[in-house]
């Protein structure tokens, strides 16, 4: 790793220790203002990443770990099929919530009010009490270019925002590193800032915010707050590898995000919505056979959550 990184790592030590430091003082009675204010804050597990458990299993696993929910995926390939939302949400809200659990979030692929699956998730969602979903991602159109692309979409957007109101749940569009939309954050806002932050805004990422904003985030991040009803949280730094620089993926807080500055930053805004850990580095799999894979999976994900939960008691 570059001298940078190292240099990095050491500063990320010690705003570290200093975020322990503070998490400590949350059994005094100087700490109880902050402590009301984490208490507040909840974190769930991507399910993404727990999607070789069944639902019983895997809500366990997130329990055993420390989560407070999980962040369920509702898309192709993912936890709950769209096409049988019906059938299998309940069965994995069930789960979670039997394991002592809250399902905040799910994930979703939504992006069209008209596909007859947009609806049908969202009715079933609404049911259960789901308060956020994420969307799916969309392309630039490349003949059309980006201010054509942006206006294209507005309706469909508002349209959006219409069925979430319906159904009584938040849609959030992640920005995510890339040349899709959503990649230059000031997009998403282009695409929202017209449409009620009730019912449609982002879902914000700030490990992807960092690694397209690089000093400038708080910037694009405060223009986006008021449209933002939940987080992820992951980290990253820069790396050279075979000679070409590219994202490398890390556990919290070993990475380029500055979360004391980005906790400071929702602080101040008073936000006090869900968030979603993402564990996008590597983690077990399963050539190290089901009951290593378990206990490698829970000691990485301790570690992660444990970091985070030091930033958030900063409060």
């Amino acid at each position: 790793m570059s001298e940078y990184y190292d240099a990095m790592t050491r500063r990320k030590f010690l705003s570290l220790s200093a975020a322990a430091s503070a998490g400590l003082a949350l059994s005094g009675v100087a700490g109880s203002s902050l402590a009301a204010n984490y208490a507040q804050r909840k974190v769930s597990v991507f399910s993404k990443h727990l999607q070789w458990l069944d639902y019983d299993p895997m809500a366990e696993l997130a329990a055993e770990i420390g989560f407070d929910g999980v962040d369920l995926t509702v898309r192709p390939r993912g936890h709950v099929l769209p096409e049988r939302v019906e059938q299998d949400l309940p069965r994995a809200i069930k789960a979670v919530r039997s394991a002592g659990l809250n399902v905040d979030m799910i994930t979703t692929r939504i992006t069209d009010p008209d596909d007859p699956l947009t609806e049908k998730v969202l009715s079933t969602a609404s049911r259960f009490g789901i308060a956020n979903y994420r969307m799916g991602y969309i392309d630039y159109d490349e003949k059309a270019g980006v201010a054509r692309t942006l206006e294209d979409l507005k309706p469909r957007m508002a349209a959006l925002a219409k069925l979430n109101e319906k159904y009584n749940i938040h849609g959030a569009y992640q920005n995510h590193a890339g040349t899709r939309i959503g990649g230059a954050i000031w997009d998403i806002w282009e695409l929202v800032k017209d449409l009620n932050p009730r019912w449609i805004g982002c879902q914000y990422d700030i490990r992807h915010a960092v690694a397209e904003g690089g000093t400038s985030w708080p910037v694009r991040m405060k223009l986006l707050l008021p449209h933002v009803r939940s987080m992820v949280i992951k980290d990253f730094f820069w790396g050279k590898e075979a000679g070409k620089w590219r994202i490398i993926n890390c556990p919290v807080g070993e990475g380029m995000v500055d979360f004391p500055a980005y906790f400071e930053i929702l602080n101040q805004a008073r936000f006090d919505g869900p968030f979603s850990l993402h564990f996008e580095y590597d983690l077990p799999g399963e050539d190290l056979g089901f009951t290593r894979r378990r206990q490698a999976t829970i000691a990485l994900m301790k570690k992660d959550i444990k970091v985070l939960r030091s930033y958030l008691a900063l409060g």
